[in-house]
């Protein structure tokens, strides 16, 4: 009946009065078909009764019969209708997406895949599995690609099991053969198992991807503070360079002035001279012309009269010693530059004192004393800013973090990325070692104070004995003997240096390094000497140069 409703017309199917797919149709004595409801209507309003189609008039109103044939193909053909509308609203499968394997020509994409028939199947061809109740039966599952490869390839049975024994999915004839006596289960359960460990997982890729946040965030902010530096930088070099600018200009104009004023005076003073010569010059040139006048005349008495007076030399300067000097600009350029050096040298001091010392101090870092680490002779304040060596040992517990026989302690901030300073007062102190230590140091026993050690240190022996403590130790040569130490780290440069902050200088660094590890503030205040070196070292706020 299928087949022959595809051969008839959708408007064979179509009630006249409603324009509808027949509901309980029909039929009329003269052969119309409508819907039961519709032609009852219709002769419920229109007396006589007259068929609709072909205006024939009954004269009675006539008995009506259900037609049985146009009920079914109705049927059929709504039927077909609708799975054809529900077909074309399905969506046709896109590359990544599973197709329906029973779809002919264009592919829909797939509902659910079914691991008993091993195929995938779109909503219409899946109506089977829902309806038939052997198909119900079937294990269904979101649509996958690859089915065989849920079957076992050695007994063609599917995977439904799991060895925990060779870590692999198996079927049910697996485990009575090649895996005998191993430890099996069902697939759920391993697969709650693992997804549990997926949850870790996912937790641990999680907490992995916040560190590279915050890793992302540190170098940010190292970029930031570099960009600072950089702008800092660029500012102290446009005063510095226009101090010296204006410097330069204003000394080659006070020597252009002076060579200038020199070569006016020599001009003025060779002038003179010419204008005296020149005088003198008018006059030989006359004296001349009357001698060569007398030596031409021929009047006896005249020329002897006139004799005395021109013979008689003219009244001259003599010129054999006069000199025009030259002006002498020797030197004239050293000296100039040298006074520019010292002028640049006040410039510098007046415009930017001690920008290196300024610069690091901008990282001052609140530095505390942590009594946990702290050598059991040591003293240290209630604040945690001093600390100077006891002749008692006090009964504290043997930690790990505790220094046992290093006359020392360590700061309680820890730092691991950027750039930090700190000062600390090392006045009165006959002996002193100051720096910072790696998280991972020894502090057991006698300890070796060295970079290879995790030690960046310098230290204070004997008054006056400076050395840095580079492993061997490195003398240091200062111009005067700290009363403040300032000591910075740049962390990603592997920097470590050392000031002295009152003579604003820089008193030893270490460079080169690469840190991975925690740095602390070390502080280690020696023995007291029988109270020779009783002051203690006092962690002070930065007091910034102007």
């Amino acid at each position: 009946m299928s087949a022959a409703s595809c051969l008839l017309s959708e408007d064979q199917f179509l009630c006249s009065i409603c324009l509808d797919v027949f509901t309980d149709p029909v039929t009329t004595p003269c052969g119309h078909n409508f819907c039961k409801n519709c032609i009852t209507q219709h002769w419920d309003i229109n007396i006589p009764y007259q068929c609709p189609m072909c205006k024939e008039v009954f004269y009675r109103r006539p008995e009506l019969r259900i037609n049985t044939f146009i009920s079914e193909m109705a049927a059929q053909f709504s039927l077909a209708k609708k799975k054809a509308s529900s077909r074309s609203d399905q969506r046709c499968a896109k590359p990544g997406e599973v197709p329906c394997d029973v779809c002919t020509g264009t592919k829909l994409k797939a509902q659910k895949s079914c691991l008993v028939c091993l195929a995938s199947y779109c909503e219409t061809h899946l109506e089977p599995h829902q309806r038939i109740t052997g198909l119900k039966t079937h294990q269904l599952i979101h649509p996958v690609d690859n089915l065989e490869g849920r079957m076992c390839k050695k007994h063609d049975k599917p995977l439904e099991l799991f060895c925990k024994t060779d870590q692999m999915c198996v079927c049910l004839l697996c485990t009575v053969l090649d895996h005998k006596s191993h430890d099996i289960v069902p697939l759920k359960e391993e697969y709650e198992g693992k997804k549990a460990e997926l949850g870790k997982t996912d937790a641990e890729i999680q907490q992995m991807i916040q560190k590279r946040r915050v890793k992302i965030q540190e170098i940010k902010r190292s970029v930031e503070l570099s960009r600072e530096d950089a702008e800092r930088e660029m500012a102290d070099s446009v005063r510095v360079f226009t101090a010296l600018m204006q410097s330069v200009e204003r000394g080659q104009a006070e020597l252009i002035d002076m060579i200038e004023e020199k070569q006016k005076t020599t001009e003025k003073q060779a002038e003179g001279f010419i204008k005296e010569l020149q005088q003198e010059i008018s006059e030989l040139m006359r004296r001349s012309s009357e001698v060569e006048q007398l030596s031409h005349t021929e009047d006896h008495l005249h020329l002897l009269q006139s004799f005395p007076s021109l013979s008689a030399p003219p009244h001259t300067k003599n010129w054999t010693e006069v000199r025009v000097h030259r002006s002498s600009y020797v030197g004239s350029v050293r000296r100039a530059v040298a006074q520019l050096e010292e002028t640049l040298s006040k410039e510098m001091k007046k415009l930017c004192p001690d920008p290196e010392l300024k610069k690091v101090q901008d990282f001052e870092v609140d530095v505390t004393l942590d009594p946990d680490t702290a050598h059991p002779a040591l003293i240290l304040s209630d604040d945690g800013k001093q600390v100077n060596h006891g002749d008692l040992w006090k009964n504290l517990p043997d930690n790990p973090e505790r220094f046992s026989s290093c006359v020392s302690v360590l700061g309680k901030q820890s730092f691991s990325s950027g750039r930090f300073y700190y000062e600390v007062q090392v006045r009165g102190k006959t002996e002193w070692t100051l720096g910072v230590a790696r998280e991972s140091i020894n502090r057991k026993g006698p300890i070796t104070l060295n970079p290879k050690n995790g030690y960046w240190t310098i230290r204070l022996r004997n008054e006056n004995e400076y050395k840095a403590n580079a492993g061997p130790g490195v003398p240091l040569t200062l111009k005067s003997q700290p009363q403040m130490v300032g000591v910075f780290v740049d962390y990603e440069e592997g920097l470590v240096s050392f000031y002295d902050v009152d003579a604003a200088a820089l008193i030893y660094s270490y460079s080169g390094f690469s840190f991975t590890e925690k740095f602390y503030p070390y502080f280690g205040p020696c023995f007291n000497d029988g109270c020779k070196n009783l002051a203690p070292l006092i962690i002070c706020p930065v007091n910034q140069t102007d």
